[in-house]
């Protein structure tokens, strides 16, 4: 079964590239040249990934990110844009995107970045035989297979990377877990990037469960050190 990824950029030169290397990988690959446009085409057809441009006329990226994430909290969204300052970097990130890329990029880099946000939004395990068990974390009742996280009987709504960084602070309590211990078994990788990455996900993940449980916090930061889970 094919995922079905959804580019919404004005850029035809940038779309047609990306059309070219992601089909190569066998994905199937939508197209949309304005933020208006993408949000039409997202409402009528099953996305697995967004891959979108900042800059766009009509809706820019930003407003069209907030809007995906008012009824979609799930879907991974990879944001493209010129800029280049950690602001703007961190200012994607807090709207609801998981990963960041600065043009001009490689595509081959693009399309590590989108297996590997497939790979952690549970795409590939849906597609599997296998199955993970689930995970009971102080209040939280984690269904790894299905990407689920319930309280009481109230779903958590996260995205693919929030979701798996609770999963790994909740499936050891008590450790503190650096952000390049974070960075490193969440995104696969072993070079940081930015640490200012995984404190905006953590950021948006502990005011997510602050509102959830009143309040109560979950998420502790040991200053210097890093994060972990107080039960």
């Amino acid at each position: 079964m094919k995922a079905a990824i959804l580019i919404i950029d004005d850029d035809n030169d940038i779309t047609n590239l990306l059309r070219i290397y992601l089909e190569a990988e066998n994905y199937e690959v939508h197209l949309a040249h304005d933020g208006e446009e993408g949000l039409k085409m997202l409402a009528m057809q099953s996305t697995d990934l967004i891959i979108l441009d900042v800059m766009m006329p009509k809706k820019d990226g930003i407003h069209v990110c907030r809007e995906i994430r008012q009824d979609n909290q799930t879907v991974p969204i990879l944001m493209l844009s010129a800029k280049a300052e950690d602001m703007d970097k961190i200012y994607g990130l807090t709207t609801g995107a998981d990963d960041y890329l600065i043009k001009p990029f490689n595509p081959l880099e693009l399309v590590a970045r989108v297996k590997a946000l497939l790979r952690r939004s549970g795409y590939l395990q849906r597609n599997t035989e296998s199955s993970k068990e689930g995970l009971i974390c102080g209040p939280l009742e984690i269904n790894k297979q299905n990407h689920t996280v319930l309280i009481g009987d109230n779903p958590l709504k996260l995205t693919a990377i929030e979701f798996d960084i609770l999963c790994l602070l909740c499936s050891k309590p008590g450790r503190v877990f650096s952000s390049e211990d974070i960075f490193q078994l969440v995104w696969n990788e072993q070079e940081i990037y930015s640490s200012k990455t995984v404190m905006v996900h953590i950021s948006n993940l502990r005011a997510k469960l602050d509102r959830a449980l009143n309040g109560e916090k979950m998420i502790e930061t040991v200053w210097g050190v890093g994060y972990k889970i107080g039960y």
